[in-house]
């Protein structure tokens, strides 16, 4: 999904984007890290979680006490996934890119790795400063 597509499905998410930002692939779309995303993962408040429970979307408790929701097939809401500051980039809430690569360096799956290696490479190129 390109970054066109994230954003109009964004705009259309449940109860809009308040309490909301954009992690992983989709957030890496935006930041023009990726040229695409498979899905669209997002991070949220107890409250944003507290409305989708609300609304009745399929939810899962995690091990650490968080819910994790599946929101329209493709898209996965995680309560409190915030590794950095969020920022509006072409009118959404996403999470910084160095927040991005902090959350990968955390999950550590063999596809957080090679989105790692694109992140540090693309901060080599933009960041004056970047992360270690």
């Amino acid at each position: 999904m390109k970054k066109e597509e994230i954003i109009s499905r964004l705009k259309h998410f449940p109860h809009g984007t308040d309490g909301v930002w954009l992690v992983g692939g989709a957030a890496l779309a935006l930041h023009g890290v990726r040229e695409e995303a498979g899905d669209i993962d997002l991070g949220c408040t107890p409250q944003a979680a507290d409305r989708l429970e609300a609304d009745g979307y399929p939810c899962e408790l995690l091990p650490d006490g968080t819910r994790r929701f599946r929101v329209d097939g493709d898209i996965e809401v995680f309560e409190n996934w915030r590794y950095d500051v969020v920022e509006t980039l072409e009118g959404c809430p996403v999470l910084s890119l160095r927040g991005v690569r902090e959350m990968k360096r955390r999950l550590g799956r063999e596809k957080d790795l090679r989105d790692l290696r694109l992140i540090d490479a693309f901060l080599s190129r933009t960041d004056p400063d970047p992360p270690r």
